[in-house]
């Protein structure tokens, strides 16, 4: 079963860092503070804490989008 992922359009984002506070078990911010977000679908309550992050973005960088049937079923790096 396929549920939503998170992206960011890169070329939008500013590096304000408001998705990461907002959504902080999804996203972390690089060295210049700009997202790198977790590929896994949202699952649960988890859904509603992105669907604010995506609203909250300043830039209108962020969106939920649905999944592929290929997205990781787990996330692809160890968290910091």
């Amino acid at each position: 079963m396929s549920g939503h992922i998170v992206t960011v359009d890169r070329i939008a984002c500013d590096g304000f860092g408001t998705c990461a506070q907002l959504l902080p078990e999804r996203i972390i911010l690089d060295e210049w503070g700009y997202p790198i977000i977790d590929p896994t679908p949202v699952k649960g309550s988890e859904h509603q804490h992105a669907k604010r992050a995506v609203n909250a973005c300043p830039r209108l960088a962020l969106k939920l989008v649905k999944a592929p049937h290929d997205a990781p079923a787990r996330p692809v790096a160890q968290r910091r």
